[in-house]
């Protein structure tokens, strides 16, 4: 759904329904916030007692008021506000923000009485933000209509939460930055993180956009949004835990949760994803730099081995290259530095700074414009210096701009760490566009996410296909022939009910050959699965002894392939209740919740994308021929997993699908053993 939603943002007229003279009830903030930017809009306050609250007149109703108000914030109790939205909509207002909790977030009640509010609002043609929600704000329209004034800048912000919504700016404002519009959308009732997101990306004054959301909604059309915002979003989330029951019933479950969805539909949709509030500030701070590096070489440069070889491990956790540093390189640095600097990288000045503070500059300019470097991570005592004279502090300043000058002259992004970020040098960087930071973690994940934010913009997310006709049957046997008209190749295969068929089969089917209980959750941890059975003579009393134990509805009876000879997968299909079909691949057969080498996408996905999504996984070295081992058809295998994921995008009764494993060969590859488990048809919330 595309709606206009100025009317939020910057509104000539403005209505406050609930005010008070209470120093201590919202309606007295909203008031006093309100009456600051009377100069650039017509305020009208409104509450039952009539009066004056700061120095502006109380209406009694809105029914009184001269004209139609285009935004109505009711700061009125949750008994009160179907009645307050129904006397905004007749009194003409586009836009209503509803403070008050007590809504859907109490119970199915509360759910129905907010539907039943979002249905009116609707009808009438106007939109509503909340309930349960803190304000909003827009920066350069001096609108501040919140619990507390926020800093203007920026960053334009959308959260579920009041509280992470005030932390953020305050954790902004210690960056000298702050909000171009945020918006508290706290149950979402109506206008949600989507279309606020798509709303930011078309504003002018907003370039950075970050969003705190604990419920997507439709979060393919979220990630949509993201993507096709034209400017960096960065999204704080919950939910790393993965569902008990689900956990329980199969390998795949176990291997996925709500977080592993999140994080495959940020890497579709090119989205920062972090996991605390300063780590969004962060983000933000490193992606209002101008720069972006071309690739993924980086120089670190010190004042001392510490931070350098810190900063150097941390850079190498997050898969950042490190390269030593060519010839030309090294021997331009040598020239700089004194004879005890190391010039390899990470750079130690060994104290040069110390002696000619200037040589920051030299250094680091010399870096930013070799060919082999990418981007500088720049780790220093700097700023510390200006503690010690105004003549230092002086020098560095100069330094300071000197570095602003040869990020913006060489085009390449430059990060800064110092333990002094409050000093005038740290200050004059950070004006100039160069992000700085306390600690060199977050200066560290400044570096990834620039470089991050320097690939190509992804392409459109994989449609989601028509449904097939429903399956009816999940036991084994239709498992497997589900999956392998879908283009999943599986080793052949009788199904049989007694001794004499499973050694008909067995004949037929040629030995060796592998015997499987079926009916069974997990039939190789109930001992229900005989591997490798020779002969008739080692069937027939196996056969007997899983009929005793088990009792199993039926037997399949497989032909035995050489695990040995290759490499076993596990991949599996999943569907996400906020980003629909998920597609998964791990390392597979016993090993696969013990390793946890796992990669998802959103599903369907083509076999090219299929093949990245293996070759992501830390044992596809294994794939490649590790060892003097021949290397694995790979293609192959990305054939088969994007057949299972088309197959799991097509069907919305399927809560899961598994193919544990599917054995790699150096050519072609082969599922060994499947699973289907139904559940309802999951539709993505709108």
């Amino acid at each position: 759904m595309s709606r206009d939603l100025p009317p939020w943002f910057g509104p000539e007229t403005l209505a406050l329904v609930g005010v008070s003279a209470d120093p201590g009830k919202w309606g007295c903030w909203f008031a006093r916030d309100a009456a600051l930017g009377a100069d650039r809009r017509r305020v009208y306050l409104v509450g039952r007692n009539g009066g004056e609250v700061h120095g502006l007149p109380v209406h009694r109703s809105l029914a009184e008021l001269p004209e139609a108000p285009q935004l109505v914030v009711l700061s009125v109790p949750a008994d009160r506000l179907e009645e307050a939205v129904a006397d905004s909509l007749a009194a003409g207002a586009r836009a209503l923000v509803a403070i008050a909790a007590g809504f859907a977030e109490l119970g199915e009640e509360g759910a129905a009485r907010e539907r039943a509010l979002v249905e009116r609002v609707r009808a009438a043609g106007a939109v509503l933000v909340g309930p349960n929600c803190l304000g909003v704000v827009d920066g350069a329209a001096e609108l501040q209509l919140a619990s507390n004034p926020l800093p203007a800048g920026p960053v334009g912000f959308v959260s579920q939460s009041g509280n992470v919504l005030l932390e953020t700016g305050r954790l902004l404002e210690d960056f000298g930055l702050g909000f171009s519009r945020a918006v508290s959308i706290g149950n979402q009732a109506d206008v949600d993180a989507t279309e606020l997101v798509g709303a930011l990306g078309a504003h002018e004054g907003t370039r950075v956009i970050g969003v705190y959301c604990e419920d997507f909604r439709d979060g393919r059309a979220f990630v949509e949004a993201a993507r096709t915002a034209g400017k960096p979003v960065v999204l704080l989330t919950v939910g790393r835990t993965a569902a008990g029951s689900r956990a329980a019933r199969s390998h795949t479950g176990a291997l996925t949760s709500g977080h592993e969805a999140v994080e495959a539909a940020c890497r579709a949709g090119g989205i920062h994803l972090v996991d605390t509030p300063r780590e969004l500030v962060d983000a933000a701070q490193a992606l209002l730099a101008p720069h972006r590096p071309r690739g993924r070489r980086v120089a670190v440069v010190s004042d001392g081995g510490g931070y350098g070889a810190i900063a150097s491990d941390l850079l190498g956790g997050r898969g950042i290259e490190l390269p030593v540093l060519a010839e030309p390189t090294q021997a331009g640095l040598r020239e700089l530095l004194p004879p005890t600097a190391t010039t390899a990288n990470p750079v130690d000045l060994a104290g040069a700074g110390e002696q000619d503070v200037f040589s920051f500059a030299r250094s680091t300019r010399a870096l930013l414009e070799a060919e082999d470097v990418d981007a500088v991570l720049f780790t220093a005592y700097f700023g510390g210096y200006s503690t010690l004279s105004d003549e230092m502090r002086e020098r560095e300043v100069n330094v300071a701009q000197l570095l602003a000058t040869a990020m913006k002259e060489s085009g390449k992004p430059l990060v800064v760490h110092t333990m002094y970020p409050g000093s005038p040098p740290a200050h004059a960087l950070r004006a100039a566009g160069v992000p700085v930071y306390r600690v060199i973690e977050s200066a560290v994940a400044a570096v990834a996410t620039l470089v991050a934010d320097g690939a190509p913009i992804p392409p459109p997310l994989p449609s989601l296909l028509d449904p097939a006709p429903p399956l009816t049957d999940a036991g084994y046997t239709a498992a497997r022939a589900a999956l392998a008209e879908a283009g999943v190749p599986f080793a052949a295969a009788r199904t049989v009910d007694g001794r004499h068929e499973a050694l008909a089969a067995a004949a037929e089917l040629g030995y060796p050959v592998v015997l499987k209980a079926l009916g069974l959750l997990h039939k190789s941890d109930a001992g229900g699965v005989a591997l490798g059975l020779g002969d008739e003579r080692e069937l027939g009393p196996v056969f007997d002894d899983l009929s005793a134990r088990l009792a199993p509805e039926s037997f399949s009876v497989e032909v035995a392939e050489d695990v040995a000879a290759g490499f076993e997968l596990l991949v599996g299909g999943r569907r996400d209740p906020r980003f629909g079909p998920l597609v998964v691949v791990a390392a597979g057969g016993l090993h696969a919740e013990t390793l946890r080498d796992v990669a998802v996408a959103l599903a369907p996905i083509d076999e090219a994308t299929a093949e990245e999504l293996i070759r992501s996984l830390v044992s596809a070295s294994l794939l490649r021929g590790a060892r003097g081992r021949p290397p694995l058809d790979v293609a192959a295998a990305a054939r088969a997993v994007a057949a299972l994921s088309h197959f799991a995008a097509a069907h919305p009764e399927v809560a899961e699908v598994e193919v544990n494993p599917l054995l790699v060969r150096r050519e072609g590859v082969v599922a060994l053993d499947a699973r289907i488990v139904l559940g309802a048809p999951l539709e993505l919330a709108r």
